[in-house]
């Protein structure tokens, strides 16, 4: 089973945990409708469309609310210390929230006692706090952009916000942030670099690229970075090897966008509808399913 720890934009929003709910206006955790736009909530309805469609359990969300004042990411912190030992996940997947190192760490020993130990993936908040904690490495996949990885790639950074204005962010450096990264013991096991191609990498160097379909209209649109972060996560819950989970996930996420028709007026939601076609077309061409999904018909 798969774990999503996220925030949610809502000042309100309480500290929930359990199984995400997929419907039709959205996503449905402890009685609370969750809109679909961008950040967590996306990367949850990606992977759960993903999992659905594979006839996988729904994911386990642990969320909070937070609007960047930090008080739902400690809250979250908290529970996430307290209570992990006592759950068994596949893979647990990290998201947005506010990157606090003490924190981070209290959560890792829970980590690190759990049995077996799940695999563990890391986006957002989350990737900066590990990497600003030396723990990095032991992470099993990082799934940042260009710009995310110019803050791993910095070895002197203790913050993002740090991070040395002559270590460049375009695409086309991305294969030297990778290095410097991984020279530097800031990265995870895997790396897959989200952007106008997508980077899968390991210590060893560049793995594998995927960079068709490349849909120009897709760029503008928020949360397509989240719904590659949820599709992987997905498959790689269901028992799919990470490398090949992530090749896999990053041609879903790119085609699911194309069988949206992208204008200006498309949601990341609207890309979510998509996945369960794109899955079934490269997934299982040749295997007659009929993938459909319920999440926001």
């Amino acid at each position: 089973m798969l774990a999503v720890v996220g925030t949610i934009p809502e000042a309100d929003f309480p500290l929930a945990a359990g199984p995400v709910e997929m419907g039709d206006q959205g996503l449905r955790l402890d009685g609370r409708v969750i809109e679909v736009t961008r950040g967590t909530a996306a990367l949850l309805a990606a992977a759960g469309a993903c999992l659905e469609t594979l006839r996988q359990p729904a994911p386990f969300a642990f969320l909070a609310g937070d609007t960047g004042l930090g008080h739902g990411s400690e809250r979250l912190y908290e529970h996430l210390a307290g209570h992990l030992g006592e759950t068994a996940f596949t893979a647990i997947t990290f998201h947005y929230i506010l990157p606090v190192v003490d924190w981070h760490q209290r959560v890792f020993f829970a980590l690190e006692e759990m049995r077996p130990r799940p695999c563990l993936i890391a986006d957002a908040g989350f990737m900066y706090v590990a990497k600003m904690s030396g723990l990095a490495p032991a992470y099993d996949l990082f799934t940042p952009d260009a710009g995310e990885m110019a803050f791993l790639a910095d070895e002197e950074a203790p913050h993002p916000f740090y991070t040395r204005g002559f270590i460049l962010h375009e695409d086309s450096r991305v294969p030297d942030l990778i290095r410097r990264a991984y020279a530097h013991g800031n990265a995870a096991r895997y790396l897959l670099v989200k952007g106008s191609v997508d980077y899968l990498a390991d210590r060893s160097g560049i793995l594998a690229t995927v960079q068709e379909p490349d849909v120009e209209a897709l760029e503008p649109i928020g949360g397509t970075g989240d719904t590659l972060t949820g599709i992987v996560s997905a498959l790689i819950a269901s028992g799919w090897d990470i490398a090949e989970a992530a090749v896999l996930a990053a041609r879903i996420n790119r085609r699911a966008g194309e069988l949206a028709r992208p204008t200006p007026a498309t949601s990341v939601a609207d890309i979510i509808r998509r996945i369960p076609g794109a899955l079934n077309e490269i997934y299982a061409p040749d295997a007659g399913h009929d993938f459909e999904s319920s999440l926001l018909r």
